[in-house]
């Protein structure tokens, strides 16, 4: 990022500090001169990397379209750290911190794995208390089970439990043949060709064949069924034809697709949830299924072919999963039944937790963090992701109207330096998390043989601690950024003539309340006046995706370790696009 301009606009206001003024007016002529070169001077401020994320985002969607068929793996690592330089350089999307997991699990249970995609593997639990049931919470209720409307992590841990795809992820977190035997590459390097294991079957008893697998892709790729993860099918030939994949099936048990360029992590596309089967009579017999392509699976009873099948739903309190006979490694599968709290209240799942009324939680209220790594508590669990936690604005919030887009993002900068990433990740994390500053998480392979970001600061795009080491400079800077977008302060903070109120909208949750109010206190530091709206799990999704915010928690978990999954993302059409780009 080139920051020519706010260096040049930090020692022009310096400069007016030692400026003799013997009138209160000079003085604001002197703020006022330093607003307008702010404003003259915007096409510096923008720098190379600079896209307008709304009007000018076509050249980010073109760029994805282009790394996507590129063969050249050296070139294609070049290009994506380009389309990340673009995306962050406008300022909507600012990390906080790089992930990591936790969760408490009962000494009695064995066999529960995760991947570093954060999804929880329970077909092979294992009870040594004499039960035959695994009572868990994940989250509240599932915004969808259909596993190509699923954009959620604890809606693909239930989407692993209930169906599974060609490949799946072992106990080391290392893609492994599921339903598919194996595969070939032909001769021209994207032309896939995948054997099936025989006999495989839906839980009604019924044949499950490659056809099932062309129904179900074309399905999830299709303009129609409009999937959040629909681009995930973008590097198949014919996706642009509304989605018409290149994908057969050339016998009951061999299945046959093509894409515009060979792909490192074509098995973990094909464990991916978005790629699962599912029954085409099942989906369209619900009444409203071209209309509401996930209502065929909202009650329990629905058709799937992983280890478990849902037999009730108590929508809102609980779900139950039952071991399914007809999946294809039923013998290795010991628990007879999932039983599952849907909660969202850190306190409440806590609680059921040292009761012993569950056996598995995957949140730990945040006051509860220190002790439990104080004490060495067994049961607590730490894990590696691959992930960041970040805030982001709607690039088209009212927030902006009037601001140039240069403008726009000095003012989203300024928000972004102001907030102490060290104190949230040790006193709200305190699990050992990173302080982030780029989007691409430490340690992601670069799809070239290496890795694409290894060390927190010198390879990002701003100093993380810059808050803590130089607290002064810091909100001097954030001053000068928010002066460059037009507003006025007094004493500094914000001048009552050009106040700043923003809403931050949350998802009910002990640590994404804390993180919202230590950001509040932060941006309190100038004179923001931040106010914090917490909802429910799926409203809270639902009016992100519709773009209903100016300011927004949000978190992204890689789906596979290649940085063009969470670059991709980002484009216009994706369904995973909160910050409202190029819309």
């Amino acid at each position: 990022m080139k920051k020519t301009f706010i260096l040049t606009l930090v020692v022009m206001l310096a400069l007016f500090a030692f400026v003799g003024c013997s009138k209160s007016e000079a003085k604001e002529d002197t703020a006022a001169t330093a607003v307008a070169e702010a404003s003259l001077n915007a096409e510096e401020y923008k720098g190379a990397d600079y896209v307008d994320p709304v009007k000018g985002w076509a050249e980010y969607d073109a760029l994805i379209a282009a790394i996507k068929s590129e063969t050249d793996t050296a070139k294609r690592t070049q290009m994506m750290h380009e389309a990340e330089d673009i995306l962050m350089s406008n300022w909507c999307v600012i990390p906080i911190y790089y992930y990591n997991d936790l969760y408490m699990q009962k000494s009695y249970v064995s066999g529960v794995y995760s991947n570093p995609f954060a999804t929880k593997f329970f077909q092979y639990a294992k009870l040594s208390n004499g039960s035959s049931t695994l009572r868990i919470n994940l989250a509240s209720e599932p915004d969808y089970l259909d596993p190509a409307l699923n954009s959620s992590v604890d809606g693909a841990c239930l989407a692993a439990a209930s169906f599974t795809g060609l490949y799946t992820y072992n106990a080391d977190g290392v893609t492994a043949p599921a339903l598919a035997e194996g595969y070939t590459v032909a001769a021209d390097g994207v032309t896939y060709t995948v054997t099936l294991k025989k006999n495989l079957k839906w839980s009604d008893g019924s044949a499950l064949t490659a056809n099932d697998f062309v129904y179900s892709w074309k399905r999830a790729a299709s303009d129609e069924t409009a999937a959040d993860y629909g681009y995930m099918f973008s590097g198949f030939d014919g996706y642009e034809n509304g989605g018409d994949i290149n994908v057969v099936a050339l016998d009951n048990n061999t299945l046959q697709f093509k894409l515009i360029a060979p792909c490192a992590y074509i098995e973990d596309l094909m464990a991916f949830p978005t790629f699962f089967p599912v029954k085409q009579s099942a989906v369209e017999s619900y009444a409203d299924w071209q209309t509401s392509p996930g209502g065929w699976c909202q009650e329990a009873g629905f058709v799937s072919n992983g280890a478990y099948v849902c037999t009730e739903w108590n929508h809102d309190v609980s779900m139950t999963y039952t071991k399914n006979p007809y999946y294809y490694d039923a013998e290795n599968v010991t628990v007879e039944k999932l039983e599952f709290m849907l909660s969202a209240d850190d306190n409440a799942i806590f609680a059921a937790y040292n009761s012993g009324s569950i056996d598995f939680a995957d949140t730990v209220p945040t006051d509860a963090v220190a002790e439990l790594i104080s004490s060495k508590n067994p049961e607590f669990h730490i894990v590696d992701e691959l992930g960041t936690y970040y805030v982001a604005f709607n690039a088209k919030s009212s927030l902006f109207e009037g601001k140039t887009p240069a403008q726009a993002a000095c003012m989203r900068e300024a928000f972004s330096i102001l907030i102490d990433r060290d104190y949230i990740c040790d006193n709200i994390g305190q699990t050992g998390q990173v302080a982030a500053n780029a989007f691409i998480p430490l340690g992601m392979a670069d799809g070239n043989g290496g890795i694409f970001k290894s060390e927190a600061v010198s390879q990002g795009y701003y100093d993380p601690y810059a808050i803590n080491n130089d607290p002064k400079g810091t909100v001097a800077k954030a001053i000068a950024l928010l002066e460059a977008a037009g507003y006025k302060f007094e004493n500094g903070k914000l001048s009552a003539s050009t106040p700043i109120s923003v809403t931050y909208l949350t998802n009910t949750s002990s640590g994404h309340i804390a993180i919202a109010e230590s950001i509040q206190q932060d941006l309190a530091a100038v004179g923001i006046n931040l106010s914090i709206e917490e909802r429910d799990w799926n409203v809270f999704l639902d009016e992100r995706k519709q773009g209903n915010f100016d300011f927004a928690r949000e978190g992204w978990i890689a789906d596979f370790n290649d940085p063009i999954n969470m670059l991709e993302m980002w484009t216009t059409e994706s369904g995973n696009n909160d910050c409202q780009f190029g819309r």
